[in-house]
C-alpha cells in the first residue's frame, strides 16, 4: 500500500475529508520519522517494531570489476513484524 492508498483508505473508512486524512497521515508518518532520527524505537503493539539499524564499514567487492572497495558505515530502518499481523497474514494468505 502506498501512503496516498493509505489516505485514501483512511478517508473512506472514517468518513473524512482528503484534507483532513492527509494531515492525519502526515503527522503519523512525521512523528515515526523524527522518532527515528532520534534513536528511538517504535513499537505499534500487533503490528510491529520500527528502529534504526546500524552498519560498520566493511570491505567489500566490486562485483562488475573485482576491485575492492571499502563501504561507509549507514544507518537503515529496520521492521519486524508483530505476531498478530504474521499470524493473520499467514492465515489469509493459506490456499
Amino acid at each position: 500500500m502506498k501512503k496516498s492508498e493509505l489516505i485514501v483508505a483512511l478517508a473512506e473508512q472514517q468518513n473524512l475529508s482528503m484534507r483532513d486524512a492527509k494531515s492525519i497521515v502526515e503527522t503519523i508518518l512525521g512523528a515515526m520519522t523524527e522518532a527515528l532520527i532520534r534513536g528511538e524505537k517504535i513499537e505499534l503493539r500487533g503490528f510491529g517494531t520500527f528502529k534504526v539499524r546500524k552498519y560498520e564499514s566493511y570491505t567489500g567487492r566490486n562485483p562488475k570489476t573485482g576491485e575492492k572497495i571499502k563501504t561507509s558505515p549507514k544507518k537503515l530502518p529496520f521492521f519486524k513484524v508483530g505476531k498478530e499481523l504474521r499470524e493473520e497474514v499467514n492465515t489469509n494468505c493459506r490456499n
